[in-house]
C-alpha cells in the first residue's frame, strides 16, 4: 500500500489567501494569535499541495482554492473536492516551521508527525514511555538516547492520530518496537507499534537534517515515497498518483 508524503516550509507559504476556500477563510479570521494562524496556513498550505500533487491536479492559488481540508468530528483532517466527500485519507503534522502531509487511499488509517531530536527528562520517559520502551532506552547509549526517544515518541503521535484519538488516549498504551539498523537506500527504517487492544501498526521512520519523520498505516504500507511541486504547476496533467 502506498504513502506519499509533502514536506513544506512555512516560507514556501503565499502571503496571500487566495488558495483557501471561502469557509477556511472564514475559519482563518476566528484565530486571534499569530502562532496559531502561521501553523494553521502551513498545515493546510501543504495538505493542498500534497493532495493536488497525488491527483496530478494543478497547483495554481485557483486551483488550490477547489481543495477544502476539514476537521471531523474528532478532529482529523478530511479532503473535499468541490461537493464530494473526502476522497483521500491524510494526515498532517508540523513543528518550528515545517509541515508535513501524508497522503494515502480512503479507509487506510494512517497517521504521522514531525519532531526534533532533542534531550528529555528521566521524568518525560517515566510518564510517557511504556516500561519495554524505558528499557530500550537503558540499553543504548547516551549519545544515542535522544534520537531513540524522539523516534519512539513521534511514531506514538503518528498511531494516535491514525486512530483519531490524539493525546486523549495514554501514550503507554502503544509500545513501539523498532527495527535496530535496518534502512532502505532512502533512509527510511520499519518499525511496528502494538496498541493495548491487540491492533497492529506498522511504520516507517526517517532522520533528516532538520527533523525526524514517522509515518504509520494500516493497512502495512510499503516505504513512503516523497513527494515534490516541480512539474506540477500543468492544468493538462492527468496521472492519479493512487489509482
Amino acid at each position: 500500500m502506498r504513502v506519499y508524503l509533502l514536506e513544506q516550509r512555512q516560507a514556501e507559504v503565499p502571503s496571500g489567501n487566495d488558495w483557501l476556500c471561502d469557509d477556511e477563510i472564514q475559519w482563518l479570521n476566528t484565530m486571534r494569535f499569530l502562532k496559531r494562524r502561521t501553523d494553521w496556513r502551513l498545515g493546510r498550505w501543504t495538505a493542498k499541495c500534497a493532495v493536488a500533487t497525488c491527483l496530478s491536479l494543478p497547483t495554481s492559488t485557483r486551483a488550490l482554492a477547489r481543495i477544502k481540508i476539514r476537521a471531523s468530528t474528532s478532529g482529523a483532517p478530511e479532503v473535499y473536492l468541490g461537493k464530494a466527500g473526502p476522497s483521500l485519507t491524510i494526515s498532517l503534522s508540523h513543528r518550528e516551521g515545517t509541515a508535513l502531509c501524508a497522503v494515502a487511499r480512503s479507509g487506510v488509517q494512517l497517521g504521522c508527525d514531525l519532531e526534533l531530536v532533542e534531550p528529555h527528562s528521566d521524568a518525560f520517559i517515566a510518564d510517557y514511555f511504556h516500561p519495554d520502551e524505558q528499557a530500550l532506552f537503558a540499553r543504548i547509549s547516551v549519545a544515542e538516547r535522544p534520537r531513540m526517544v524522539a523516534l519512539l515518541w513521534s511514531a506514538k503521535e503518528s498511531v494516535l492520530k491514525a486512530l483519531h484519538e490524539g493525546l486523549r488516549l495514554d501514550t503507554r498504551s502503544v509500545m513501539v518496537s523498532p527495527s535496530l539498523g535496518a534502512c532502505d537506500l532512502f533512509g527510511w527504517s520499519p518499525f511496528q507499534v502494538r496498541c493495548s487492544d491487540g491492533q497492529m501498526f506498522d511504520g516507517w521512520s526517517r532522520s533528516t537534517a532538520a527533523n525526524l519523520q514517522t509515518v504509520v498505516a494500516s493497512p502495512r504500507p510499503e516505504a513512503p515515497i516523497c513527494l515534490t511541486l516541480a512539474n506540477h504547476f500543468d492544468e493538462s496533467a492527468s496521472l492519479n498518483r493512487l489509482a
